[in-house]
Protein backbone atom coordinates (compact mmCIF):
# COMPACT_ATOMS: atom_id res chain seq x y z
CA UNK A 1 0.00 0.00 0.00
CA UNK A 2 1.57 3.33 -0.92
CA UNK A 3 1.90 5.70 1.65
CA UNK A 4 2.38 9.31 1.64
CA UNK A 5 4.43 11.59 4.73
CA UNK A 6 2.11 14.00 3.74
CA UNK A 7 -1.61 14.54 2.36
CA UNK A 8 -1.06 13.59 -1.77
CA UNK A 9 -1.99 15.31 -4.27
CA UNK A 10 -5.02 14.12 -6.13
CA UNK A 11 -2.98 13.35 -9.73
CA UNK A 12 -0.81 11.21 -7.12
CA UNK A 13 -4.64 9.31 -5.54
CA UNK A 14 -5.15 9.57 -9.24
CA UNK A 15 -2.42 7.42 -10.38
CA UNK A 16 -3.13 4.71 -7.45
CA UNK A 17 -6.81 4.31 -8.52
CA UNK A 18 -6.16 3.82 -12.16
CA UNK A 19 -3.48 1.52 -10.99
CA UNK A 20 -6.19 -0.26 -9.08
CA UNK A 21 -8.52 -0.52 -12.05
CA UNK A 22 -5.71 -2.02 -14.55
CA UNK A 23 -5.20 -4.26 -12.22
CA UNK A 24 -8.82 -5.45 -11.37
CA UNK A 25 -9.87 -5.56 -14.81
CA UNK A 26 -7.08 -8.20 -15.30
CA UNK A 27 -8.09 -9.84 -12.90
CA UNK A 28 -5.58 -9.49 -10.48
CA UNK A 29 -7.24 -9.06 -7.66
CA UNK A 30 -4.84 -9.86 -4.73
CA UNK A 31 -2.38 -7.50 -6.46
CA UNK A 32 -5.26 -4.61 -6.57
CA UNK A 33 -5.61 -4.93 -2.77
CA UNK A 34 -2.64 -4.56 -2.08
CA UNK A 35 -2.53 -0.93 -3.24
CA UNK A 36 -5.06 0.96 -1.09
CA UNK A 37 -6.50 0.13 2.55
CA UNK A 38 -8.97 -2.33 0.77
CA UNK A 39 -13.19 -3.28 1.81
CA UNK A 40 -14.44 -6.71 0.76
CA UNK A 41 -13.46 -7.32 -2.77
CA UNK A 42 -16.03 -9.96 -3.39
CA UNK A 43 -18.68 -6.71 -2.80
CA UNK A 44 -16.81 -4.53 -5.02
CA UNK A 45 -16.65 -7.24 -8.13
CA UNK A 46 -19.81 -8.19 -7.42
CA UNK A 47 -21.52 -4.56 -7.61
CA UNK A 48 -19.29 -4.00 -10.52
CA UNK A 49 -20.53 -7.15 -12.29
CA UNK A 50 -24.19 -6.23 -11.44
CA UNK A 51 -23.75 -2.71 -12.74
CA UNK A 52 -22.69 -4.25 -16.02
CA UNK A 53 -22.78 -7.29 -17.48
CA UNK A 54 -25.70 -8.07 -14.88
CA UNK A 55 -27.64 -5.23 -15.83
CA UNK A 56 -27.35 -6.06 -19.76
CA UNK A 57 -27.89 -10.15 -19.57
CA UNK A 58 -29.24 -10.41 -22.92
CA UNK A 59 -27.38 -13.29 -24.49
CA UNK A 60 -26.30 -17.16 -23.09
CA UNK A 61 -22.48 -15.96 -22.00
CA UNK A 62 -24.18 -13.09 -19.74
CA UNK A 63 -26.93 -15.53 -18.15
CA UNK A 64 -24.73 -17.78 -16.98
CA UNK A 65 -22.89 -15.98 -15.57
CA UNK A 66 -25.94 -14.41 -14.25
CA UNK A 67 -26.16 -17.57 -12.61
CA UNK A 68 -23.16 -17.22 -10.83
CA UNK A 69 -20.25 -17.94 -12.76
CA UNK A 70 -19.38 -14.34 -12.48
CA UNK A 71 -16.96 -15.42 -9.59
CA UNK A 72 -15.42 -18.14 -11.63
CA UNK A 73 -14.54 -16.19 -14.97
CA UNK A 74 -13.90 -12.73 -13.92
CA UNK A 75 -12.85 -12.00 -18.07
CA UNK A 76 -15.82 -9.72 -17.82
CA UNK A 77 -13.84 -7.33 -16.47
CA UNK A 78 -11.59 -6.42 -18.63
CA UNK A 79 -14.45 -5.34 -20.60
CA UNK A 80 -14.77 -1.90 -17.34
CA UNK A 81 -13.01 1.17 -18.18
CA UNK A 82 -12.60 4.09 -15.55
CA UNK A 83 -14.44 7.03 -16.67
CA UNK A 84 -14.19 10.52 -15.14
CA UNK A 85 -12.77 11.23 -11.56
CA UNK A 86 -15.05 13.52 -9.51
CA UNK A 87 -13.26 14.86 -6.52
CA UNK A 88 -15.81 16.03 -3.33
CA UNK A 89 -15.31 19.93 -2.20
CA UNK A 90 -13.00 19.13 0.63
CA UNK A 91 -10.19 16.61 -1.46
CA UNK A 92 -10.44 13.99 0.36
CA UNK A 93 -12.75 11.40 -1.81
CA UNK A 94 -12.87 10.75 -5.04
CA UNK A 95 -15.53 8.99 -7.29
CA UNK A 96 -15.15 6.91 -10.52
CA UNK A 97 -16.97 6.76 -13.55
CA UNK A 98 -17.33 3.45 -14.73
CA UNK A 99 -17.90 2.45 -17.85
CA UNK A 100 -19.19 -0.82 -19.85
CA UNK A 101 -18.94 -1.37 -23.19
CA UNK A 102 -18.98 2.39 -24.08
CA UNK A 103 -21.71 3.07 -21.32
CA UNK A 104 -21.52 4.24 -17.99
CA UNK A 105 -22.53 2.27 -15.47
CA UNK A 106 -24.81 2.88 -12.77
CA UNK A 107 -22.32 2.07 -10.50
CA UNK A 108 -18.77 4.50 -9.25
CA UNK A 109 -16.32 3.25 -7.12
CA UNK A 110 -15.70 5.53 -4.21
CA UNK A 111 -12.10 6.12 -2.95
CA UNK A 112 -11.02 8.72 0.01
CA UNK A 113 -7.54 9.67 1.11
CA UNK A 114 -7.19 9.39 5.14
CA UNK A 115 -4.59 9.72 7.52
CA UNK A 116 -2.94 6.27 9.54
CA UNK A 117 -0.25 6.49 12.18
CA UNK A 118 2.04 5.64 8.95
CA UNK A 119 1.11 8.52 7.08
CA UNK A 120 -1.66 9.50 4.46
CA UNK A 121 -3.12 6.04 2.55
CA UNK A 122 -5.92 5.82 -0.04
CA UNK A 123 -9.17 3.64 1.25
CA UNK A 124 -11.68 2.10 -0.70
CA UNK A 125 -13.27 1.46 -3.18
CA UNK A 126 -16.89 1.91 -1.31
CA UNK A 127 -19.49 1.16 -4.42
CA UNK A 128 -22.05 3.71 -4.92
CA UNK A 129 -25.44 3.57 -6.82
Amino acid sequence: MKVWTERPAEIDVEAVVSRYFSLLRAGKIPEAEQLVEHTPVRHVVKSLWSGSVGASADDEADRRLAAGEWEQDLSWLAELDPGDFHWGPTGSHVNVEIIYRARIIAVSLGFWVKPTDAGWVVAGPSTLW
